[in-house]
């Protein structure tokens, strides 16, 4: 939970630029469409000002903390279980980060719904709704189901399914194939150093599901008729439409943002939980 809440303020410092930005965007022809990330902080700024970096920021915000107590939580029950079987440990690691990611996607859902439409619709509200009404309309418009609150289920199972399998497994193996320092600060940053690579690898391997998940539970093309419907069928539209690069946009704020926040999560989350461990 500690980890859950250091991390949306760091994030929010760390890039103002969420990767669903540049994801709801379809190719150039897209009249919103942001040319570079240098270029979406300008835009951001000039037409939204200051508070457009955090629109749609309240959700996450919310979902930060039971988030990250499932991620972590789970990872633990499930690393318990598979030391049962005859996986190896290193395998172990991974599957546990699996299920940690699936049971995370099916918490983080809505809220993801709910940030998503608050800021691909930012020109078709009169006023800015908060995000507690964007979450009414939705459920009293299309309900809890995967047209509604649920919308894109599959796509963030996937993102987070294997963020978290290639993020704990990574990280927990290759620490403990690198011999740890007897200097404090140095086993500090061997760790962080880790996290850093971890999260930016897996940000890397699971980006296609994110941009298919932003497609989905974003503005539809044409209004009223439904386009991205499913995880595998939005990823080959826009493969097929805007080739392979398009299932990458967002990569490099995504990085920004997960690269030094999974290092900062997976620290809090060792020094928290030794600490606990041994005055508890």
């Amino acid at each position: 939970r500690t980890a859950g809440l250091l991390s949306p303020p760091l994030l929010c410092i760390l890039v103002g630029s969420d990767p669903e930005k540049f994801q709801i965007q379809r190719g150039t022809s897209d009249p919103n469409s942001y040319k570079s990330l240098g270029d979406c902080f300008r835009t951001i700024f000039r037409n939204e000002g200051i508070s457009g970096f955090y629109k749609g920021i309240l959700p996450p915000i919310v979902a930060e903390t039971p988030k990250r107590a499932v991620k972590f939580f789970t990872f633990e029950q499930y690393k318990k279980l598979l030391n049962l079987t005859p996986l190896s440990p290193g395998l172990a690691l991974s599957v546990a980060g699996l299920g940690a990611g699936l049971t995370e996607a099916v918490v983080v859902n809505p809220f993801e719904v709910v940030k998503v439409s608050l800021q691909a619709n930012r020109d078709s509200f009169a006023e800015q709704p908060s995000s507690f009404a964007q979450a009414r309309r939705i459920i009293n418009s299309e309900g809890f189901g995967l047209r509604g609150l649920n919308k894109g289920l599959t796509s963030t199972l996937g993102r987070h399914g294997v963020f978290n399998m290639i993020y704990f497994g990574f990280y927990f193996n290759v620490k403990d194939a690198i011999p740890s320092s007897p200097d404090p600060t140095l086993e500090f940053l061997r760790k962080f150093a880790i996290g850093l690579v971890s999260g930016t690898i897996s940000s890397c391997v699971n980006i296609p599901f994110d941009v298919a998940k932003s497609r989905i539970q974003g503005p539809q093309p044409v209004p009223g008729e439904i386009k991205y419907r499913t995880c595998f069928q939005s990823m080959a539209l826009v493969y097929r439409e805007e080739g392979y690069l398009a299932l990458y946009k967002g990569l490099v704020p995504k990085i920004m943002r997960l690269g030094p926040g999974g290092a900062v999560m997976l620290l809090v989350y060792e020094y928290v939980s030794g600490w606990l461990q041994k005055n508890w």
